[in-house]
């Protein structure tokens, strides 16, 4: 599975690149994507993904079904 950024929420803070621990997280087109073959959505490291915890926009940052 992974998580999805929303890209008409995103304010391109930048804040979910650098707690990704898959490197996932990258810059697109002025905004934040995430490279869905390698997120892991921090299974067996953390509770919950890290991009999740310390983005500030609510549903920026979602799971993929």
């Amino acid at each position: 599975m992974a998580v999805q950024i929303e890209a008409s929420i995103c304010t391109a803070c930048g804040d979910c690149e650098p707690v990704c621990p898959t490197k996932s997280i990258v810059p697109h087109k002025g905004l934040y994507t995430v490279k869905t073959d390698t997120c892991t959505e921090c299974d067996g490291e953390h509770e919950m993904p890290q991009c999740i915890e310390v983005c500030m926009e609510d549903d920026c940052i979602v799971f993929l079904d």
